[in-house]
């Protein structure tokens, strides 16, 4: 089986986030991520992260040229809207493959105004007013090329419009649009044309990235999207957004030629986007089978540690620990099998009152554990553990405190157990 070494570059970003969890579990692909040394996600999550200058720097393309040689890359996703119009200039001269379409789709995309210009015949795009034709209120100002909502202004009097004009980068004055806002996943082939699009409206954002979004149908949209393909010939993956008009015509806000940060969406109903583009750009027959259900996605912030302890066994509890208000405790699970993964002994140590062999069979844990020690009322859990380089999990804080007073080894309860699971090995 071939396996592609793709990097993603810069890889801290959503968008290099979404990237990184789809292709995680593909057994056919090896992921890196690259980017600056500066603190960002990415450095808890991608196995292997390596530090690269930015784009604006005037040795970056040198120093990705060297790392994809060293790494011995076969493809690079841009994670970064300016990337991948820098990408695109440079492909020629990197090893690896850029999976982005073509360097004018990349340039033109890039700034709204020439889209609109480029679209407006083929579908609505919002009415752009020049200083002296912006007579009328509310307005959008906004930067020719920016992302996501950064910088986006509305403006009610002439008064806000100066104000906002004199601080937005490349302004351009738009019709404002008052109604609901969608985002449109679609997967196009550069031989037979768009394969996929799926709309979902945006209920919260954050930072211009859509936080809680639900897919849903939407009258019109796949004919939008594939004239929206083949006018600009697009391949991959991409996106667009549309807000509703005054009289509630979809209007187009905006064209990215890359992985959106919550395409999630519509990759768990199984259009796997950044794996669908390296077959697409390999040539590969495609086809797609698609979950007929309609899913609603909601983002928030999420904890990653890199805790600084090795331990060779885990001793953990089984009533309150392991099983939890009659159900088997889905975190201490994970926290076993990660154990499992790096060749951990699991013992399990409890003073459980009923058949124990009957309890573990009937949560189907029987098989889980190197050892299982049964022990008495009066007996210590100190005098079972054994391995001085070992850490002790245990709801009871009793327990806990007599463990560590006698043995001096860290332990731990339920709510630290998030600390534990080795984020970084689940490939």
């Amino acid at each position: 089986m071939k396996i592609r070494r793709v990097l993603v570059f810069p890889a801290g970003t959503e968008i290099g986030l979404e990237i990184y969890n789809s292709l995680k579990h593909c057994k056919e692909v090896e992921i890196f991520g690259a980017g600056q040394a500066i603190s960002n996600p990415a450095t808890f999550i991608f196995p292997s992260y390596h530090e690269l200058p930015t784009i604006n720097d005037s040795d970056w393309l040198q120093e990705l040229i060297k790392l994809c040689r060293k790494l011995q890359i076969d493809y690079i996703f841009p994670a970064y809207d300016d990337a991948i119009v820098a990408l695109a200039q440079n492909r020629e001269k990197i090893s690896a493959k850029v999976l982005i379409p073509s360097l004018e789709a990349c340039l033109l995309t890039r700034s709204k105004a020439l889209t609109y210009e480029r679209l407006k015949s083929i579908l609505r795009v919002p009415e752009i007013y020049s200083i002296g034709e912006a007579d009328h209120f509310p307005l959008i100002v906004k930067p020719n090329r920016g992302q996501g909502s950064q910088d986006v202004t509305r403006v009610n009097s002439e008064q806000e419009l100066s104000s906002a004009l004199r601080v937005v980068n490349d302004p351009i004055i738009c019709e404002y649009l008052p109604g609901e806002e969608f985002t449109v996943d679609c997967f196009s082939d550069r031989d037979r044309g768009l394969l996929f699009s799926g709309a979902r409206i945006r209920l919260r954002t954050r930072n211009g990235i859509a936080v809680h979004t639900r897919s849903l149908w939407l009258d019109g949209v796949h004919e939008i999207a594939s004239r929206i393909s083949d006018e600009l010939k697009l391949y991959g993956a991409w996106f667009f957004q549309l807000k509703r008009a005054r009289n509630g015509e979809l209007t187009l806000l905006e064209i990215a030629p890359r992985i959106a940060g919550s395409m999630s969406a519509h990759r768990v109903k199984g259009v796997n986007f950044p794996l669908l583009t390296i077959y697409e750009s390999e040539r590969l027959p495609l086809n797609l089978i698609i979950l007929d259900k309609h899913i609603e996605l909601d983002r928030s912030l999420q904890n990653r540690y890199q805790l600084n302890l090795a331990f060779e066994a885990l001793y953990i509890d089984l009533d309150d620990t392991l099983i939890l208000r009659g159900e088997v405790n889905l975190d201490a699970l994970r926290l076993i099998f990660s154990c499992i993964n790096k060749g951990i002994e699991i013992i399990l140590i409890t003073r459980h009152k009923g058949d124990l062999s009957k309890t573990l069979k009937k949560y189907r844990l029987e098989s889980l554990f190197d050892d299982v020690i049964h022990l008495l009322d009066n007996q210590r859990k100190s005098d079972y553990i054994k391995n001085v380089n070992a850490i002790f999990v245990d709801d009871s804080f009793s327990e806990r405190s007599e463990v560590n007073a006698s043995l001096g080894i860290p332990t731990f309860d339920c709510s630290m157990i998030e600390s534990l699971i080795f984020n970084r090995l689940e490939k």
